[in-house]
């Protein structure tokens, strides 16, 4: 207990290393014949203070601290940080061989998984919390773009009504490392309540997931990247790797195609660069056209009001034998030019392209020929004629 009021004198608790703390420093009238120890004289108040014991290597001792005893142990020094490439490389390599040890373990089950994905009548439920839940979001969104209809149900949503959101025809795909997240019962429960098929990843196969599911698609041992092991790192690109597997395998299976695709994509740079000529092209009453008989005159007043820079000519069948352009015009200009027939300003064997051709590909081709337009052709006949500034407009580049 302090003394005299003081709260700096008293004993302090040895086992936290401290043996005493010092007596504070009492003020008193320094007499001017009187030699005293070190201290410091403030307005004729000198304030004495006692002369600090020094350490074995000749340091002073801080007040109220025991010294270490010698031969005491010293702290470790720090381990030198790694250079974040190191790091990386690190990371990397870890869940590169985690990949690869998920290759090796792929068996029926995984064939059963998309067997049971491909027959269900509704949509794939995937579930999972915490960045297993953020790994099933990602999943749900790659099935879903790549023609298995697809969504995410947070577990913790599950229990207060979104459970609503499965239905019998429905299958779920539950993730947890542990096989043992307590948020997901409620949805395991539902689907044992409702013969729901259940499709559990996880590390453990042996666990309360796993045991509940259908078909069990089990991650092989691996250390997390995390220096700690603690962070899941390496687990949650097994289950993003598996899940987009499993996307790929049921696109395959089903038939996707490039349409399918750009059909679920229209937005963005990936739905452009899939448009077909056919869905930019000008067609029925809007293709210029006109025989090789036909006069000059009117070709040029069908070339105008068509506002393509082209007409098309083609014979009693109906077929494309040769094209007019503006170019060819400026070529041909002469007083009796208007007199002349079609036939005889015609480009024959123009280029042309296919209806189900990408875009893209017919701006490579008027790139390639220098030429703005192209006719789209079914067995010879024109179903449409596709301009360059059509495609521009459409952001194909």
């Amino acid at each position: 207990m302090a003394q005299n009021g003081n709260p700096l004198q008293g004993r302090v608790n040895s086992r936290y290393g401290v043996a005493m703390v010092t007596p504070a420093t009492t003020p008193h009238r320094s007499r001017p014949t009187e030699t005293r120890g070190s201290g410091i004289a403030v307005n004729d108040i000198r304030f004495d203070t006692p002369s600090a014991p020094q350490c074995s290597d000749g340091q002073p001792q801080l007040a109220g601290i025991t010294p270490a005893p010698t031969g005491a142990p010293a702290l470790a020094a720090p381990r030198p940080l790694a250079r974040p490439t190191d790091s990386a490389v690190r990371v990397l390599a870890l869940e590169s061989e985690a990949l690869q040890a998920l290759c090796t373990t792929l068996d029926d089950r995984f064939d059963a998984a998309v067997d049971q994905l491909c027959q269900i009548g509704g949509r794939i439920v995937v579930t999972g919390m915490g960045k297993s839940g953020h790994v099933a979001r990602k999943i749900a969104a790659t099935l879903a773009s790549t023609g298995s209809p697809a969504l995410f149900v947070h577990p913790a949503e599950a229990s207060h009504g979104d459970l609503g959101m499965i239905d019998r025809d429905d299958a779920v795909v539950a993730l947890s490392n542990s096989g043992e997240t307590g948020e997901l019962s409620d949805i395991v429960a539902y689907t044992r309540r409702f013969a729901i098929p259940l499709i559990a990843i996880t590390r453990r196969a042996r666990s309360s997931l796993g045991d509940q599911a259908n078909i069990v698609l089990e991650l092989p041992p691996a250390p997390e990247a995390c220096p700690l092991g603690l962070a899941p790192t390496t687990s949650t690109t097994m289950m993003m790797s598996l899940g987009d597997a499993l996307a790929i395998a049921l696109l395959e299976r089903r038939g996707f195609t490039e349409a399918d695709f750009r059909n679920l994509h229209p937005g963005g740079q990936l739905g452009r660069s899939l448009l077909r000529v056919s869905d930019l092209m000008h067609a029925g009453t809007g293709i210029p056209l006109s025989f090789p008989d036909t006069p000059m005159s009117d070709v040029i007043l069908e070339m105008t009001a068509k506002r393509l820079g082209c007409v098309g000519i083609v014979d009693t069948d109906g077929c494309l034998t040769g094209v007019i352009t503006d170019g060819d015009l400026r070529r041909h200009l002469s007083p009796a030019l208007l007199s002349e027939p079609a036939e005889t300003v015609m480009s024959p064997m123009p280029k042309t392209i296919r209806p189900n051709a990408l875009a893209a590909e017919a701006l490579g081709t008027m790139n390639h020929n220098s030429i703005t337009s192209l006719f789209v052709l079914d067995q010879g006949r024109p179903l449409g004629v596709i301009h360059i500034h059509d495609i521009l407009r459409a952001g194909v580049a």
